[in-house]
């Protein structure tokens, strides 16, 4: 399973490269597409063997991934003929038959993998990544072959570099090897890389290496730790490459590393030291209330206070588990990693229960920084027994965060947010193709009048349909959209069907708003373009803004309602009565009309404090010369005593549903 950041790392990567995507079924093309458009910027379609050839020859490309059989010339002749030009380029073959004729085909071309049609996202997310890694490795080949082609006094002002055979015994080190572990040359040659190994490495470590680079015949690349002649501990950023003779055989090995002792990440210590553990057990700390600190104390007090905390923590652990080190990662947060067995002994229940213990205690201490002791408080997050624990202890915190407590075992976050993650692509899939398909459409809501019992408006509403032909409401789609580039496009869709139905009806026509919509320039524009294209009906206009507490610029939102007002448009304050921030917004909003929020409506009956909110309401805005809407009108009962406490206007299912109808003029 894949996260949000896996995928959107892998979309960074993919942006960059073109892809020739070669398929002759316009069914099938059209559907893959809207995967592959997610993924690369550039895609360049061919429809037949011929054309790819010719497509490839006139562009540099980076990936082709091509269907089998194919008019005028199949994908494997294709491909051979590419290979020819070009034995590099990287190939997937697409095809709905799985038969092992034609796999073993393209595997004899040097195909980089195999998609069954229709394409699986996880299947193709991992081929995805394999490519990049493949792009990553054969650049840095590149790079590693020119510089071993530079001369020595080069080599040795950049890198600390060294070749072995295949027995993995040193044949060459250059002068920063030796500088750097302290032995002279002599001493080097001929000796295995083992002896160099720091005693907290496991062996499991170097298996995963020589696997890699022999048995795989693969580029590694990670961080060393090992031990210098003076018995002092390097890190070392390695990169070691396995060189091939023309039968594809190992015939020695060559290994590049620059010391990153002094500058390694905390947060890359950390995950190096997870990745040696069997069963890693990470604890994730963070200091209650740190932004508040930051607000008391100057930068150097601040970092005196981390340093100090990372030291108590040290020592004081040490009472529950021993912890080879703390890991200060900033912000005032910290890490610990260490086998879970070792940790828990006989029982994980006492184990969590002495941490526990430990945090009650840390609230009692406190850390002396001088001219001030220090209070401590630490949320903690644990994790173990599954997959991706530093992940999965960090959303801990965040949670803890959110909840306002303490203490969190966060077994499994980082799958349930992996789960999220698809499920956030299936949407966003779902949202591009009802856009493409002209699947966005409005469904429109009477609004009575109180006294006639007319209709005098109708509020405009944004629906999905999906590929089950279901009628989905904003919230199976509208938050995951918000958060896509897919957001403004539904906005113009939903204003051009609301524009457009003010041809069809006399009645004014109302339109959700949110600070986004606004915020965003080129909606505004299309806004403006729509109201002096519809200029004599511009009066029936009212946008209803809706209640969002992350307004960036209310100097655009101001004047934003100052120049529609100019043109006649009304402005409504949708779900009044739910937020503490409502009667700041009539300052800055001016409002015509005040949409009471339907949860106080659908209490109004019941609950003595929503009839008095209402109450006030109406009083205020009568006052103030403002028009009422009661949202969430379901009943007879309520509507009478909406109309008795003098609310002006009613929506609801008791007058009507959101409908997809053609409104007329009365």
């Amino acid at each position: 399973m894949y996260n949000l950041d896996d995928i959107q790392n892998l979309i960074t990567h993919t942006q960059q490269l073109t892809l020739l995507y070669v398929e002759d079924n316009s069914e099938a093309r059209e559907t893959t597409l809207l995967l592959f458009e997610e993924f690369f910027k550039n895609i360049i379609i061919a429809t037949n063997g011929l054309e790819g050839i010719e497509l490839f020859k006139k562009n540099k490309i980076d990936l082709i991934i091509t269907d089998i059989n194919m008019p005028k010339l199949n994908g494997l002749e294709m491909i051979k003929e590419i290979k020819n030009i070009d034995e590099d380029v990287l190939i997937f073959v697409l095809s709905a038959y799985n038969e092992s004729g034609y796999f073993m085909d393209s595997i004899k071309l040097g195909v980089e993998g195999y998609l069954l049609k229709p394409i699986e996202t996880e299947h193709f997310l991992k081929h995805l990544k394999k490519v990049i890694t493949k792009l990553d490795l054969i650049e840095e080949a590149k790079t590693t072959l020119h510089f071993l082609q530079e001369y020595e006094d080069l080599t040795n002002s950049s890198a600390i570099v060294s070749k072995a055979d295949t027995n993995g015994n040193i044949t060459f080190v250059n002068d920063k090897f030796c500088n750097i572990t302290g032995y002279k040359r002599e001493e080097i040659i001929g000796q295995n890389h083992n002896f160099l190994k720091h005693p907290d490495v496991p062996a499991e470590f170097f298996f995963e290496i020589f696997d890699t680079i022999s048995n795989k015949k693969e580029i590694w690349n990670g961080i060393l730790k090992i031990i210098s002649k003076d018995t002092k501990s390097i890190n070392l950023d390695t990169t070691i490459k396995p060189i091939l003779d023309d039968n594809g055989e190992v015939i020695e090995y060559i290994s590049m590393s620059r010391d990153v002792t002094d500058i390694i990440n905390p947060k890359k210590q950390l995950n190096d030291t997870i990745k040696t553990l069997q069963k890693p057990l990470v604890i994730y700390m963070k200091i209650e209330e740190y932004d508040i600190l930051e607000e008391l104390f100057d930068t150097d007090t601040i970092e005196k206070v981390q340093e100090k905390i990372a030291k108590y923590l040290q020592t004081s652990m040490q009472d529950i588990c021993y912890f080879d080190k703390v890991f200060q990662l900033g912000n005032g947060e910290y890490a610990l990693a260490q086998e879970e067995d070792y940790c828990f002994n006989n029982s994980h229940k006492i184990f969590i229960h002495k941490l526990q213990l430990f945090q009650n205690k840390v609230r009692n201490d406190k850390i002396d920084i001088g001219a001030i002791d220090y209070d401590i408080n630490l949320l903690i997050s644990i994790s173990y027994s599954c997959e991706q624990v530093l992940e999965s202890a960090m959303l801990g915190i965040k949670k803890l965060l959110q909840s306002k407590k303490n203490f969190i075992i966060a077994n499994n976050l980082a799958q349930e947010k992996r789960e999220i993650a698809q499920a956030n692509i299936k949407t966003i899939n779902m949202i591009k193709k009802a856009i493409q398909e002209k699947k966005v459409i409005s469904y429109f809501q009477p609004i009575l009048n109180n006294e006639t019992l007319e209709i005098e408006k109708y509020e405009s509403l944004a629906r999905l349909v999906n590929e089950d032909g279901e009628v989905l409401t904003p919230y199976y789609f509208l938050e995951v959209a918000k958060k896509s580039k897919y957001y403004p496009l539904i906005t113009n869709i939903v204003l051009e069907h609301s524009f457009n139905a003010l041809i069809n009806t006399d009645k004014e026509i109302s339109i959700n708003l949110s600070a986004i919509d606004i915020e965003q320039k080129s909606t505004r524009d299309t806004i403006f373009t729509l109201l002096h294209q519809y200029k004599e009906n511009s009066h029936r206009v009212i946008f209803e803004l809706l209640e969002d507490e992350t307004v960036k610029n209310f100097d655009i939102l101001k004047e934003f309602i100052s120049d529609v007002k100019k043109l006649g448009v009304k402005i409504a304050i949708d779900d009044f009565g739910s937020g503490y921030s409502n009667f700041e917004r009539l300052v800055y909003f001016s409002p015509d009309i005040l949409k009471i929020d339907g949860a106080i409506i659908r209490d109004i009956k019941n609950n003595d404090y929503s009839r008095a909110v209402v109450k006030t309401i109406i009083a205020f805005a009568q006052e103030q010369n403002i028009k009422t809407v009661a949202e969430y009108v379901e009943t007879e009962e309520i509507f009478n005593i909406l109309k008795e406490l003098g609310v002006d206007y009613s929506q609801g299912y008791y007058f009507g549903k959101p409908e997809d109808i053609n409104i007329k003029k009365s």
